[in-house]
């Protein structure tokens, strides 16, 4: 199936960059490049070979890699304390307004920077162990605490959602999460007055995750909200996917699920979330600021500055539609951003 995989012959003659343009382009990437200590390396991220001011960076598919089958479920992260949380009743309160993407699709083509630059993140999580595991909650509250998985089954009642999800490179699908809303965690611990963000971190294991190893970028993969969108009813502590433990190539075996803003925001397999009163460093706003900021919010009418956000495709079916504000969570969040 061909979503997203638009040929570079395929641009239509009125869309080609003039010579004089493409020099000026060339020169700053470069002049980026060589900053980033990648350019006299040969190591072009696909973040850093678009020039494109219409459509999103097409995928690069690794060379040498032997397909595995595509997981639709994994073993190894279900036993007895598990699986009888699943699948969880469906809160009716959330609908797609769309087709539900096949979970197939959804398994094979997304991303974990991590492992890979690609889409096919699913090839490269062997080595991932997400089990055992454990996150803290720390910073400014009265009760901090860690959790590991047995206490959150226990704490918490999970509940399936019919979530929209929106990346920032224009792709999008429509998937049920399992999990229950990030205040229930907050409110345990009790957030002090002086909160106004919250930082999360991921794991740092660079014997499982190789891409780890790269010292260019700030490992480990941070993300932040401010405390309002963290103790809003839509933000998602995640457990699952289509009725089942997430796979680890969806953030095993917890994450986070922001689905009116950019994917990149939906950190995946969390070691750590902070209260703090000010705004933290995230690994896209810190790696590129100019292209990521914090808020990062689905909005047609803000652009990439290297393509547009005003359409967005389907997974699977690469069915096109034109892109809501928020993703079309609006009565949800809105309220949050009137000023």
């Amino acid at each position: 199936m061909n979503y997203l995989r638009r040929q570079i012959w395929d641009i239509p003659e009125s869309k080609h960059t003039s010579e004089s343009v493409y020099r000026e382009r060339k020169t700053h990437r470069r002049e980026f490049l060589e900053r980033m200590g990648i350019a006299s390396a040969g190591l072009l991220l696909p973040w850093a070979l678009s020039g494109c001011n219409e459509e999103a960076p097409p995928t690069v598919q690794p060379a040498n890699v032997v397909d595995p089958p595509v997981p639709v479920a994994d073993p190894e992260n279900e036993s007895p304390t598990t699986s009888s949380h699943y699948p969880a009743k469906r809160n009716p309160k959330f609908e797609y307004g769309r087709d539900e993407t096949d979970r197939e699709e959804a398994a094979k083509y997304c991303n974990f920077y991590e492992f890979t630059t690609s889409k096919s993140a699913y090839k490269y999580v062997d080595k991932f162990q997400p089990t055992p595991w454990e996150f803290e909650v720390d910073g400014l509250c009265g009760k901090p605490r860690k959790f590991d998985l047995d206490d959150v089954y226990k704490t918490f009642t999970l509940q399936e959602r019919a979530y929209r999800h929106r990346c920032v490179e224009t792709w999008a699908m429509c998937v049920p999460w399992t999990g229950f809303p990030l205040s229930e965690l907050l409110k345990l611990v009790e957030p002090k007055p002086e909160a106004k963000f919250v930082a999360f971190e991921t794991f740092n294991r660079p014997k499982e995750a190789p891409r780890m190893n790269e010292p260019t970028e700030p490992w480990p993969y941070t993300e932040g909200l401010t405390i309002e969108e963290a103790m809003n009813d839509l933000t998602l502590v995640t457990t699952g996917i289509y009725g089942q433990p997430l796979l680890k190539q969806h953030g095993a075996p917890i994450r986070i699920v922001t689905p009116w803003k950019y994917g990149f925001k939906s950190i995946k397999s969390i070691v750590k979330v902070t209260l703090t009163d000010k705004q933290p460093a995230t690994f896209w706003n810190t790696l590129i600021p100019h292209e990521y900021g914090f808020r990062a919010n689905v909005n047609p009418e803000v652009p990439h500055p290297r393509w547009s956000q005003r359409r967005e495709r389907m997974l699977g079916t690469g069915e096109a539609f034109d892109t809501v504000v928020y993703n079309g969570y609006g009565d949800f969040v809105g309220k949050l951003y009137k000023s």
